[in-house]
């Protein structure tokens, strides 16, 4: 699987939340770092603990949620993302910015940012 096929089906289970969980886990490699602004805390760390922090955010999913991927850059076993969601449970339009790094096409650290509007 190529790392462009890994973010594309990382967006496809991020749009299907819960019911991605399988889909979703299997793009991360096991040791993976997945740092995000949404649940917050320390990074989470394999897994088992990515999994944890997933089906936190998944417990109250916002209604309607819409997500466009804006922009995708790959670079060898990197790569950087700018997303954008909607959904009646937000105040507006909200975007972001993700960056990964990859293994063996399986996600080893993602880092997940908010972006300030525009």
């Amino acid at each position: 699987m190529s790392n462009r096929h890994v973010i594309d089906s990382y967006f496809a289970a991020m749009r299907r939340g819960a019911a991605a969980e399988t889909a979703m886990m299997d793009l991360f490699a096991d040791d993976a770092v997945y740092v995000e602004p949404f649940i917050g805390g320390e990074p989470a760390v394999g897994k088992a603990a990515i999994r944890d922090r997933l089906r936190r955010g998944w417990e109250f999913p916002l209604p309607d949620l819409e997500l466009d991927v804006i922009e995708v850059e790959v670079d060898g076993d990197s790569a950087r993302t700018r997303w954008e969601c909607r959904s009646p449970g937000l105040p507006g339009p909200v975007q972001g910015e993700a960056r990964y790094e990859f293994v063996d096409s399986k996600i080893s650290r993602l880092e997940v940012r908010l972006l300030s509007p525009e």
